[in-house]
This record gives structure tokens, C-alpha cells and sequence, in this order.
């Protein structure tokens, strides 16, 4: 296993925290790999794993969580995506492969559409594909509908690190897919001491982000991609419920003809497990080692 490194990447406002797993060529290409809405770098972990030092793989805490937690706003996804563009300036000469998870997926379709000098082809994991806000909601209760129980989780506090990874392994998702690297990626969240650990996730920068998902900016730009993307979408959803964000229904709603973005299912994983299980992580290291020419 290829251990990575911490590498700081000057931002507006300070420094991004970057975590680095080194390719054993380092002439090989750069690949960054942009996280979810609550989630953090570490959750790319079983990627890089999989990867087998192919490529370097980079992927940054996002503004507002684990080590680029004290950063300030303003948050959005335009701001990640030209934190995404600076990152891939310090990290590699000309383009790098971007992919991104869930709010990560939204980020990478921006940033390629804001900065389509630094980045080549993309591959969205289950997200970059959105539908348009309900208008009877709030944006509270929109929030809610977006990402759920995840948002209570920020405003809980932990006696200890067991007990955090305990309220993780009852999650649905994870029931059955628990691993060393998901138990990593889930305690790189924690800050504070006991008996009150928290999550690192600032929760203003949560709910600008997840309200952001619905500009019209965003909403947009995968029809503007200046590269190919493929969209690998989960069949489980958030809960590892039977609907998932994406199926062939909603993906026919969303008419992607005419875009440069091509979707594939990947089975039997769930919105989570597509990215931190073996099986999605497996699809996942295969395609972005096919993008990156490797």
C-alpha cells in the first residue's frame, strides 16, 4: 500500500489541505479526486489503494472540512472548483484527470467549465447530473431532502473515537462494508477532545454548498463540458435504499443527448460503497487509469 502525504496548496483566503498518494513513476500523470458534500479526502483512500501507484492521486479536503477546515468562505462550488484549478496548477504542468463523488462530481463539471485549461477528461461518481430545486421547500428543508441524517451528524458531539465509528457502522450503507480504510476515512472528520469530539465539517459551509447545488450555474455545466465524462451512478441509494440518486428513468429525464457525458451503471453498490467498497472502487481505478493514458 502506498502511504500519502499532507501537501498544503496556497487558496483565497489561506491553504488547502491536499493529501497526496505518490505514483512510482514521477513522471506518471496527476489524477485529482474531489469528495462529497460531508465527506473528506481519506474517503479516496481505497481508490488510491486500487490504483496501485499507477498515478499520483491527489485529493484535497475541501474548503470547510477535516484539514481545510479553517478556511474561510465563501464556500460554494464555484469556490471549490477554483480551489479545484489551483490545486491542479501546484500539483501538474498542463491538464490533469478530474473526478469527483457526489458534491464532488458537481465541483469537477464546474471546474472543468471554469478552467478548461487545467483539466482533461472527467469521471463523475454518482453526481454532476442535477435536477432543478422543488420550489415548496425551504432551504433548510431542502438541505434535509438533499443529504438527510448527514447534516444532524453536525451538530452531534462524540464521547470518544469508538463511539463515532459506532454510529457509522450502524449507517445502512456501511452495514456490511465496513473496512480499515472507510474506519480511516471516517475518524479524519473528527476534531476536538474528549469527552466532545465533533465533526470538522463547518456547517455553514455545508448548507452554502448544498443549496449551491441548485444554481443555475451548476445545474448547467454539464452540457457545457469542453471534455468527455463519464458518470458511473450507483444502483443503492444514500440509505442503501433500492432507488439511488440515478436510474435509467431519471437519466432519460435528464436528456443527455447532445452532451459529451456518458452514463454506466455500476451494481449492487450503494451511493457511499461505490466509492470506499472494493467493487466500485475496482470500476472507478480502472476508469481513471484508462483516462490517464496508464
Amino acid at each position: 500500500m502506498i502511504a500519502h502525504e499532507e501537501v498544503r496548496v496556497p487558496v483565497t483566503g489561506g491553504e488547502l489541505a491536499v493529501l497526496r498518494w505518490p505514483a512510482r513513476n514521477p513522471a506518471a500523470p496527476v489524477v485529482l479526486a474531489l469528495h462529497g458534500i460531508t465527506a473528506n479526502a481519506l474517503s479516496w483512500g481505497p481508490v488510491a489503494r486500487l490504483l496501485g501507484g499507477r498515478v499520483t492521486l491527489a485529493a484535497p479536503d475541501l474548503r470547510g472540512r477535516a484539514g481545510s477546515s479553517a478556511l474561510p468562505g465563501p464556500y460554494g462550488i464555484a469556490a471549490h472548483a477554483d480551489d479545484a484549478a489551483a490545486v491542479a496548477a501546484a500539483l501538474a504542468p498542463g491538464r490533469v484527470v478530474l473526478a469527483g463523488h457526489s458534491m464532488g462530481a458537481f465541483v469537477a463539471a464546474l471546474a472543468a467549465v471554469r478552467h478548461p485549461d487545467r483539466f482533461g477528461p472527467l469521471l463523475l461518481v454518482d453526481g454532476g447530473i442535477g435536477f432543478p430545486a422543488p420550489t415548496h421547500l425551504s432551504p433548510d428543508e431542502l438541505m434535509t431532502a438533499v443529504i438527510g441524517p448527514a447534516m444532524d451528524r453536525l451538530s452531534m458531539t462524540f464521547p470518544d473515537r469508538a463511539a463515532y465509528r459506532s454510529f457509522w457502522q450502524a449507517h445502512p450503507a456501511f452495514a456490511d462494508a465496513w473496512s480499515d480504510e472507510v474506519d480511516a476515512y471516517i475518524q479524519h472528520d473528527l476534531t476536538g477532545d474528549e469527552p466532545a469530539l465533533r465533526s470538522t465539517c463547518r456547517i455553514e459551509a455545508v448548507r452554502t454548498d448544498g443549496i449551491g447545488l441548485f444554481d443555475e450555474e451548476v445545474l448547467t455545466a454539464v452540457r457545457k463540458l469542453p471534455v468527455p465524462a463519464t458518470l458511473l451512478w450507483a444502483q443503492r441509494g444514500l440509505m442503501d435504499e433500492e432507488q439511488g440518486l440515478y436510474d435509467e428513468t431519471r437519466l432519460a429525464a435528464a436528456d443527455l443527448g447532445g452532451t459529451r457525458v456518458t452514463p454506466v451503471a455500476v451494481r449492487d453498490v450503494n451511493h457511499y460503497t461505490v466509492l470506499t467498497g472494493d467493487a466500485g472502487g475496482r470500476e472507478i481505478a480502472r476508469r481513471l487509469s484508462n483516462l490517464a493514458g496508464v
